[in-house]
């Protein structure tokens, strides 16, 4: 097969890597924490947490889980919580004791997160208290029998945490009142388990460590099956792409893309521990004075994010009296950058802003920038070591690299399918591996991957996937609402935001009506920022709705 990225490929850039390097993502925590036991791992809200106190409270955690709640080996414990210091002690306690780990974002509503639950048979969750009302309406319809609560400043020291607390619960009034009876404190789970056994189960490459969720192509949710080889590759195959910016045991990496998002879990969460960085979380990146606060007390060397994040930040005035003396390394992911952004990124920091592509099928990584780039190119850049790409037709048929057709991806970093979804699954990946996309691609003439089309219907909003099927399904609910199809408007902030198109059942409908009926069901990026009510909805000669044909009015629209 022919390759043309090769020939640009850094000369410090494998071509190849080792994903059983780590027979599980077990070992490689054990080696970083050994090898690093004194240095700093994580830092969140001044409060630093080391290699060798992240080891002894995931294994507490761990031996918790085995002998408290006596929970075996591949059973799935779900954590919903945004970037906090127990995040890292869940996670890793959850896959030393042999369990999959299934994130979710603390954003959900409860129709999402009961959706979530039970599709992951999830019978154990360590949550945030902020979200615990949202578990409470919804956990008796799931199968959950274990619920571990922590609050924002749990794991902070104590008069600090107590302080936190008190803001955040009775000052912002941001912990709605919830009555979940028998739930554990996080804190007291870890004290007990100091006390127990933790026993390391086998672990082999071909477990399951992650049920990553993600509506795939099209459609609901659907739990992507990650293995501790497809992460331990990408984790590997990340560090051939960007390895010669780092050094061990002497980064200091900003994470304020959530944990749970794929891209900051493989990257920041996993690459970052395995070269023994300290990692600086950011709880509510959002909140942009307080961020660039945060950055103000560390020299950083390194930062990942999507590109309305390092939009925000360039577009803040502290931020430009940041010291960046000793930044190496800056990329982004989740969504296109712009080049507008990133020409304002490196003259603010002196760093080049590298892109990366991926998703959550492929762990997520399947291209990114080189390291020596210095310029912006539109491209998502050079497929990273051990993958392969091609272009294919509508049929499925290998296309010329000079020609434009959907990407497929083949590599050790591809999920073993989709969580009980087989039809589902022998949709996307062939019989010899090859992962179909999604996305229309072109190579140019130095091997770079362009993105000239979405093939599905999936909308991109800040990093976050959207997806139609679900939006829709909402609206329909809406009594007054006779059809509707859901779109992405193209946005310069966000990459774009929800469009729906409405057919009324009633004339008296209104665009508020619908906005707070969406409000109800869905998380915040979900909901439509745009309205367009319509006499109807093209469609086949069969009755499907042409979302294609409504996205292509949109545009033609806008450009005249």
């Amino acid at each position: 097969m022919n390759k043309p990225w090769l020939s640009r490929y850094p000369s410090d850039v494998p071509e190849m890597i080792d994903p059983d390097t780590y027979p599980s993502l077990v070992e490689l925590f054990e080696n970083s924490v050994l090898k690093f036991a004194d240095q700093p791992a994580f830092l969140n809200m001044g409060s630093v947490m080391t290699y060798r106190k992240l080891e002894e409270r995931s294994r507490a955690f761990a031996a918790y889980l085995q002998n408290e709640l006596k929970l075996k080996k591949g059973d799935r414990v779900a954590l919903m919580m945004p970037n906090l210091l127990q995040y890292p002690i869940a996670l890793f306690g959850v896959l030393r004791a042999g369990c999959i780990a299934v994130n979710v974002n603390p954003l959900y509503t409860p129709r999402e997160l009961e959706h979530q639950l039970n599709d992951a048979e999830v019978e154990t969750i360590v949550i945030v208290s902020n979200f615990a009302n949202t578990l409470e309406q919804i956990v008796d319809n799931t199968s959950v029998k274990n619920v571990v609560l922590t609050s924002l400043g749990q794991m902070l020291p104590t008069a600090k945490g107590t302080v936190v607390d008190f803001v955040v619960k009775y000052v912002k009034g941001m912990v709605p009142k919830y009555d979940l009876p028998g739930a554990i404190s996080f804190k007291k789970a870890l004290y007990k388990g100091r006390r127990l056994q933790y026993v390391k189960p086998f672990m082999s490459g071909e477990d399951i460590a992650f049920l990553q969720y993600t509506g795939g192509t099209t459609g609901v949710a659907k739990g992507a099956v990650l293995t501790h080889r497809n992460m331990v590759a990408n984790v590997l195959q990340a560090k051939g792409a960007y390895a010669a910016k780092l050094e061990e045991g002497k980064e200091l990496v900003v994470t304020a893309l959530p944990l749970y998002h794929i891209f900051a879990l493989t990257v920041n969460g996993l690459l970052f521990l395995e070269l023994g960085a300290n990692n600086l979380l950011i709880t509510n990146p959002r909140d942009i004075p307080t961020f660039v606060k945060e950055l103000k007390k560390v020299q950083f060397t390194a930062i990942t994010g999507v590109n309305t994040l390092f939009n925000a930040l360039v577009n803040n005035e502290d931020f430009h009296e940041l010291n960046f003396s000793r930044m190496k390394l800056s990329v982004g992911g989740g969504m296109a950058v712009q080049q507008a952004v990133a020409d304002k990124w490196k003259k603010t920091t002196g760093v080049f802003l590298l892109e990366g592509y991926g998703l959550t099928e492929c762990s997520p990584l399947v291209s990114g920038c080189p390291h020596d780039m210095v310029d912006y190119n539109g491209a998502i850049g050079l497929p990273v070591p051990s993958t392969e790409v091609r272009i294919v037709d509508d049929e499925g048929l290998p296309l010329e690299n000079t020609e434009v057709g959907e990407l497929q991806v083949r590599g050790p970093q591809v999920m073993q399918g989709y969580w009980k979804r087989p039809e589902a699954t022998r949709e996307v990946i062939t019989q010899d591996g090859w992962l179909s996309t999604g996305d229309i691609v072109k190579f140019d003439d130095e091997g770079f991957l362009h993105i000239v089309d979405r093939k599905k219907d999936m909308i991109l909003v800040s990093g976050f996937n959207v997806y139609p099927n679900e939006i829709e399904d909402v609206v329909a609910l809406h009594g007054k609402v006779l059809e509707v199809a859901a779109i992405g408007e193209p946005h310069d902030v966000s990459g774009e935001v929800v469009k729906i198109c409405v057919v009324k059942r009633d004339p008296s409908l209104t665009k508020d009506e619908l906005i707070n009926h969406c409000r109800q069901h869905l998380t915040g990026y979900k909901i439509p920022r745009i309205v367009e009510f319509m006499e109807d909805l093209p469609k086949t000669n069969v009755g499907k709705i042409l979302r294609r044909e409504l996205r292509t009015d949109a545009k033609e629209a806008k450009s005249a």
